[in-house]
């Protein structure tokens, strides 16, 4: 067996799990999940009208590249998205359909990792666990930059050692964030090209919940955004991965897709090729359906736009916790010992949450995930309520 996979940690879900083990919920309370981001709302009905609709595709193999109808509406929702420069994000070079970020972001790792020399796979923490589960599996060594209130929730890149740079060859940004949505602002964003520039790697922006943010008038910039305002149309150096499965509500439908440096992208697609990883045709033609229309999305914001209204001033009333930038987490601070709060708000109240500690890595003593909790406000606005309410109670009595 590869002797790396002896390197990767339990997944937070795995490790909650077993703190959950043995407790026994109240009968009388309907459990209320808060933990997963998975999305609740409903899926959009055009778009499982396609799937019915095409379900002849079955009989057909699909391509690795995807087919070209949805590498150009790809590139046309990117392209109005992101203000990017007309035609400067060609669908045959600069785009590659994914089945979701997370295959896309593990294989983006594995093809361009060069571990005959030292190699490291840098990361915010806390961070999602494939950036550093792909890191081990290539040969890299994960380095992770902590994000806590101190700066914002997003990494101190001034404070990063010129050793570390030398050696890295991908360097993952996930804005807006998870679990903290914070959102990195153009200013950051091109000192961070800037360090890719000057030290030769890549910057691979996870920008899943780009499309989940409260001002309909001020959506989070965009690393391909940051790119064209420097006038970088070519994007060297610079990759960014995109879901339908938080924007569209179709985590099961497994769609996204990676876009930028064209040269880095032609490596992928060959990788790629022979990872056989491609998605199916009708899954293709709904995903074509998703990214043409913005009318079921900004439902979607409103929807998470009416939770976070409702619940924070709730919590507010025990905890410390503040609006996100972006996305549909919650990251408030915890009154007690993070583990000890999720494990006994399952006890007490049948309401689940997810340790902050569980999301990062301790380094040099500090793990800036420790006394928090994220709560992913997916479940339907009146269970949200009354998972805020529970958990007053529950702080209220321990």
């Amino acid at each position: 067996m590869n002797s790396n996979l002896d390197k990767l940690h339990p997944y937070p879900f795995e490790k909650l799990a077993k703190l959950k083990a043995g407790i026994s919920v109240p009968a009388d309370l309907a459990p209320i999940s808060l933990g997963i981001g998975e999305p609740k709302h409903p899926a959009p009905g055009f778009v499982q009208d396609v799937i019915r609709n095409h379900l002849d595709k079955l009989a057909n193999y699909p391509t690795t590249k995807g087919i070209e109808e949805l590498r150009v509406a790809i590139s046309q929702w990117a392209t109005r998205r992101f203000q990017l420069a007309g035609n400067t994000l060609d669908p045959n070079r600069h785009v590659v359909p994914v089945n979701g970020t997370r295959e896309a972001i593990f294989a983006l790792v594995q093809a361009v990792v060069d571990a005959s020399k030292p190699a490291t796979v840098v990361s915010p923490n806390p961070f999602y666990q494939i950036y550093e589960g792909a890191a081990f599996l290539a040969g890299a060594t994960p380095v992770y930059l902590p994000c806590d209130a101190s700066n914002g929730f997003i990494p101190d890149f001034d404070a990063v050692s010129e050793a570390v740079w030398q050696q890295c060859q991908i360097l993952f940004l996930c804005s807006p964030g998870n679990p903290s949505g914070a959102v990195i602002p153009r200013e950051t964003l091109s000192k961070v090209i800037d360090l890719a520039d000057r030290h030769d790697f890549i910057v691979a922006s996870d920008e899943c919940y780009s499309e989940l943010y409260p001002d309909e008038n001020q959506p989070p910039e965009g690393l391909l955004q940051t790119c064209a305002a420097l006038g970088r149309h070519d994007f060297k150096r610079c990759i960014v991965f995109h879901s339908l499965s938080k924007r569209s509500n179709l985590p099961g439908l497994r769609s996204g897709f990676v876009a930028g440096d064209a040269d880095i992208l032609a490596g992928y697609l060959k990788y790629r090729t022979y990872h056989g990883c491609a998605m199916p045709i009708h899954n293709q033609l709904a995903s074509i359906a998703a990214w043409s229309d913005e009318a079921h999305v900004e439902e979607n914001r409103a929807a998470y736009r009416a939770k976070f209204e409702a619940v924070v001033p709730i919590l507010r009333e025990v905890m410390e916790v503040d609006f996100p930038d972006a996305g549909f987490y919650l990251w408030p601070r915890t009154p007690m010992d993070d583990e000890t709060f999720a494990r006994e708000l399952s006890a007490q109240q049948n309401v689940h949450v997810l340790p902050g500690s569980y999301l990062s890595r301790t380094v040099d003593g500090h793990n800036p995930g420790a006394g928090r909790v994220r709560m992913a406000l997916v479940a339907p606005l009146e269970e949200c309520v009354e998972a805020a309410r529970r958990i007053v109670e529950f702080v209220k009595s321990n």
